[in-house]
C-alpha cells in the first residue's frame, strides 16, 4: 500500500524532495548520531547532488540538518549564515564516491575534543534517505525508526550480548542486520527497535567484551 508521502510528498521547504528535503534529513541524522552539533564538518557531494545540488539548495539543506533543522524549517536558505553565527565550520566539495547512489552525501564531523564520525547516505525521493556507510563500515538503514548501532569485534557472543541486554531492558527488536569487514575483524550491528533504548542498556553494552562503540538514534528525541 502506498504511503501518503509517496503521493503528496513531505512537508518541506523546496524546491526538491530528493535534493532538498532528503538532504536536510541526511544532515539531521548525521547530527543525531554524532550526539550534538559538530564544531567542524566536511561535506562531499556525489553524482546528481554535486551536479545540480547548488540549484536545488542541497548544500544549504545539508548544513541546515547539521544545525538541527527539519525539512520544513523556513531558515534552511540562511543555513550558511546561521552556521557561522553558531560557530560551526564547514567545507562543501564535489567528490566521486565509488559505487555510490547518484544522490549521495558523505559527511565527516568533528568536535574540538577529538570526537569524529563519518557518515555516507543517499536520498531516494519523497524526503526519504538510506544510510549506507558509517565510520567506513557498510550499513543499511533509513533512520525512520529507533536504531541501535553497535560496532564490535567479529567474535562469538557479541550478538547474544546485544539481544540479552535489550531483553533485560524490555526493548523489542524489530530488525537486526549484521555487517563485517572480514572474518575476525571489525563488524557492526544495526538494530531497529520498537522502544527507546535506555542509557543503562547502552552503558551495559559498552562494558561487554568485544564491543567497541555503541550509538543510538532516538527518533522521538526533540532537538
Amino acid at each position: 500500500m502506498a504511503n501518503i508521502f509517496d503521493i503528496l510528498g513531505p512537508v518541506m521547504v523546496g524546491p526538491s524532495s530528493s535534493h532538498t528535503a532528503g538532504a536536510v534529513r541526511i544532515g539531521l541524522i548525521a547530527r543525531q548520531l554524532f550526539g550534538r552539533q559538530p564544531d567542524k564538518a566536511v561535506v562531499y557531494l556525489h553524482g546528481s547532488f554535486a551536479a545540480t545540488g547548488k540549484g536545488h539548495g542541497t548544500d544549504k539543506a545539508l548544513i541546515a540538518g547539521l544545525l538541527g533543522m527539519k525539512p520544513d524549517d523556513l531558515r534552511i536558505p540562511e543555513s550558511f549564515d546561521i552556521a557561522e553565527e553558531m560557530g560551526m565550520e564547514f567545507v562543501i566539495e564535489p567528490k566521486e564516491l565509488r559505487d555510490a547512489h547518484p544522490n549521495t552525501a558523505k559527511i565527516i564531523m568533528e568536535e574540538k575534543g577529538g570526537k569524529r564520525l563519518e557518515l555516507q547516505a543517499y536520498s531516494i525521493g519523497g524526503g526519504r534517505i538510506r544510510v549506507s556507510m558509517l565510520d567506513g563500515m557498510e550499513v543499511n538503514f533509513s533512520g525512520e525508526t529507533n536504531t541501535l548501532i553497535v560496532r564490535n569485534q567479529d567474535q562469538p557472543g557479541c550478538i547474544t550480548d546485544v539481544s540479552t541486554v535489550l531483553n533485560l531492558c524490555k526493548v523489542n527488536i524489530a530488525t537486526m542486520q549484521v555487517f563485517r569487514a572480514r572474518r575476525g575483524g571489525s563488524a557492526v550491528m544495526v538494530v531497529e527497535t520498537d522502544q527507546v533504548v535506555p542509557k543503562s542498556a547502552i552503558e551495559m553494552l559498552e562494558g561487554r567484551e568485544g564491543i567497541l562503540k555503541v550509538t543510538f538514534l532516538n527518533v522521538s528525541e526533540k532537538e
